[in-house]
C-alpha cells in the first residue's frame, strides 16, 4: 500500500505533463494494488483527487490513454466508486477515445464505459445520446478479428439494447449485416450465447427484425436447428430453444413474416411445417407459433387451409390430449384460431373435424388453454349454423362454459366463456341449444354480460337474450326473472352512455320478455313507460324508432 501512496503523490506532481516511460511504472503500481484489493485500493485513488487528473490525460489523448482507461475500467469494477468517476468527468473523453485506430486503447476504453455505466439506465442513455451506438458498430466491422474487441462490443450492444430509446439507433446503423456475419463465423456455445443476447432485444424492434432476415439470419438459425435437434447435450437443448425462440421472434413483424412466408412457397415456411411432427417438444411448440404468426393476414390462412396444414396440427394436437405438453396445445390452438378467422375456412376447417379435436381439451385445467380453446370455438361456428347447433346441443361444453363463467381469477377465460355461449344461440337460432344451456345454468351469466364495460360484449349479450326469449321463453323465464334481467333493461335504457344499439336491444328485448307473465309485472313495477318516451325524440333514428313501438307495446299491455 506505500508503493501505491507513493505512485499518487508522484502522479499529483507531475499532472498532466507526463511521458509513457515517466509514468508507466506509476500507472503498473495502481493496477497492480487494483488487482490485489481492488476495494480499498479504489477508494484511495478516489481520495487523493487523482480521477480529475486521469479525465485531463484522457482528454489530450496522450500515449497513457491506454494505461489510464484500463485504471479507470479496473476502478469501475466497484459500485462505489461509478458516480465518482462520472463526477470527475471521465465519461466524455472515454467516448472521444472510442475514435482511436489503437485496439489496446478501444478495449480499456470500452471496457471503462461498460463498468462506470453498468446497470445503470440514465448513464447508459447517456452513452446513446452521446452517439456511441453507431461508433462501436463500426468498431465491430473494423475489427471482427480482434476477439477480445468484438466480445466488448457484443456485451456493450448487449446492455444498450435493452433501453427502448436505443433500438432507432441500431436500426440506423448495419448492425444486423455485421452481427449475422459474425455469427456465421462462431462455432463455440459461449460465443454464439454473447450473439444470442444481442440479438434477443434488437430483434423486438420491427425495422431490425426485417433488416435481419434480409442479413440471413433466419438461414443461421435454421442451421442451428438442424446440428442440434437430436442431441441430447445441455448446450445444444439451450441453443436449439433459442434459436427456435428468435425464429418466433422475428416472424412477429409483419414485413419480416411476409418476406419469410413468400406466398406460403418459402423454403423457410416449409422447413418450419417440417418442425410440427417432430418428436422434439421445442420444435413443435416453434413451429406452430410460427403457424400462428404467419396466420395474421387473410391470405396466408386461406393458402394455409388449402395446404392441410390444419390436418398438420389436428395430428400435434392429437399426441398432447393426454397428459401433453401444454405449451404445444396453447400453440397449436393459437393457429387454429387464427386460421378460422376468414370467412371461407371455417366450413373447411369444421370438415377437417377441428372442432371435435379441440372440443377433447375440455378437461384441461390450464386457463391458457381454455382461453385459446373457446376463442377458436368462436371463430369456427361465426355464421356457421349447422355446427353452432352441433356444438352447442354438447351438454359438457355448455356445463364447463358455465364454470368458466365464474373464472374469476381468469378474466380473459370468462370473458370468452361469455362470449361463447352468446355466440351459440346467435348463430344457431336453436331452441335445442337454449334449452341445453336453460338446463345448465347459463342464463344468469348471459345477463350479467349485459351489464359488462365493454359494449360489444353488452350487445352480444342482449342479442343472444333476445333469441332466448324469442324462442324458448317458457323456459327460460324463471332464470331470467332470478337474474333481475329486467332492472338490468332498466338500468341501460336510463343510462345516458349506453350505446344506440345498446338501448336498441334493451327495447327489442323488452318487449319479448312481456310474454312472460311474472316479467311482465317485473316490468310494470317499474317506470319503463318514462325512460322510453323519452327515446322517443334520440338523435339515433332506429332507436327513437324503436322507443316508439315499445311506447305503444308497452300502453296497450299495462
Amino acid at each position: 500500500m506505500d508503493n501505491l501512496n507513493d505512485a499518487l503523490e508522484k502522479l499529483k506532481l507531475t499532472g498532466t505533463e507526463c511521458t509513457s516511460d515517466k509514468l508507466d511504472g506509476c500507472f503498473d503500481c495502481l493496477l497492480q494494488a487494483l488487482g490485489h484489493n481492488n476495494t480499498e485500493s479504489s477508494e484511495k485513488i478516489q481520495q487523493s483527487g487523482i480521477l480529475q487528473l486521469f479525465a485531463s490525460i484522457l482528454n489530450s489523448q496522450s500515449s497513457c490513454a491506454s494505461k489510464v482507461a484500463h485504471i479507470v475500467a479496473e476502478i469501475a469494477k466497484n459500485e462505489l466508486m461509478r458516480i465518482p468517476c462520472v463526477e470527475a468527468g471521465l465519461i466524455p473523453p472515454l467516448v472521444q477515445l472510442l475514435h482511436s485506430k489503437d485496439q489496446e486503447v478501444l478495449l480499456q476504453t470500452g471496457r471503462a464505459l461498460g463498468n462506470i455505466c453498468y446497470d445503470n439506465h440514465s448513464l447508459q442513455t447517456q452513452l446513446i445520446q452521446m452517439g456511441v451506438i453507431p461508433i462501436l458498430v463500426d468498431l465491430l466491422g473494423v475489427h471482427s478479428q480482434n476477439t477480445a474487441l468484438t466480445e466488448m462490443c457484443l456485451v456493450a450492444f448487449g446492455n444498450l439494447a435493452e433501453l427502448e430509446s436505443s433500438k432507432e439507433q441500431f436500426a440506423g446503423t448495419n448492425i444486423a449485416e455485421e452481427i449475422v456475419k459474425l455469427f456465421k463465423k462462431q462455432t463455440e456455445h459461449e460465443k454464439r450465447e454473447i450473439i444470442f443476447e444481442v440479438l434477443a432485444p434488437l430483434a423486438e424492434n420491427d425495422a431490425i427484425k426485417m433488416q435481419l432476415v434480409e442479413a440471413g439470419l433466419v438461414e443461421c438459425l435454421l442451421d442451428v436447428v438442424q446440428q442440434t435437434v437430436n442431441s441430447e447435450k445441455d448446450d445444444d437443448i439451450a441453443e436449439l430453444k433459442t434459436s427456435s425462440d428468435l425464429m418466433v421472434l422475428l416472424l412477429l413483424g409483419d414485413e419480416s413474416m411476409q418476406k419469410l412466408f413468400e406466398g406460403g412457397k418459402g423454403s423457410v415456411f416449409q422447413r418450419v411445417l417440417s418442425w410440427l411432427p417432430s418428436n422434439n417438444h421445442q420444435l413443435q411448440l416453434a413451429g406452430a407459433l410460427a403457424i400462428a404468426n404467419f396466420a395474421r393476414n387473410d391470405g396466408n390462412c386461406i393458402h394455409m387451409v388449402d395446404s392441410e396444414i390444419v390436418q398438420k396440427l389436428l395430428d400435434l394436437l392429437d399426441r398432447h390430449v393426454e397428459d401433453g405438453n401444454v405449451t404445444v396445445q396453447h400453440a397449436a390452438l393459437s393457429a387454429l384460431r387464427n386460421l378460422a378467422i376468414p370467412v371461407v375456412n371455417k366450413a373447411k376447417m369444421l370438415s377437417a373435424g377441428v372442432a371435435e379435436e379441440v372440443l377433447k381439451f375440455l378437461r384441461s385445467e390450464m386457463p391458457p388453454v381454455q382461453f385459446k380453446l373457446l376463442g377458436t370455438l368462436r371463430m369456427l361456428i361465426d355464421a356457421q349454423a349447422e355446427a353452432a347447433e352441433q356444438i352447442g346441443k354438447n351438454e359438457k361444453l355448455a356445463e364447463r362454459l358455465v364454470e368458466w363463467c365464474e373464472a374469476k381469477d381468469h378474466a380473459g377465460v370468462m370473458g370468452e366463456s361469455n362470449r361463447l355461449l352468446s355466440a351459440l344461440i346467435r348463430h344457431s337460432k336453436s331452441k335445442d341449444v337454449i334449452r341445453t344451456i336453460v338446463q345448465s345454468g347459463g342464463i344468469k351469466h348471459l345477463v350479467t354480460m349485459a351489464t359488462s364495460e365493454h359494449v360489444i360484449m353488452q350487445n352480444e349479450a342482449l342479442v343472444a337474450l333476445g333469441l332466448i326469449a324469442a324462442l324458448e321463453l317458457q323456459a327460460a323465464e324463471h332464470d331470467l326473472e332470478s337474474a333481475k334481467l329486467v332492472e338490468v333493461l332498466h338500468r341501460l335504457l336510463l343510462d345516458e352512455r349506453s350505446a344506440p344499439e345498446i338501448k336498441y336491444n334493451s327495447m327489442v328485448l323488452i318487449c319479448a320478455a312481456m310474454g312472460s307473465v311474472p316479467l311482465h309485472k317485473e316490468v310494470q313495477k317499474l317506470a319503463f313507460l318514462d325512460v322510453v318516451s323519452k327515446l322517443r325524440s334520440h338523435e339515433n333514428k332506429t332507436v327513437a324508432q324503436q322507443a316508439s313501438l315499445t311506447e305503444q307495446k308497452l300502453t296497450v299491455q299495462s
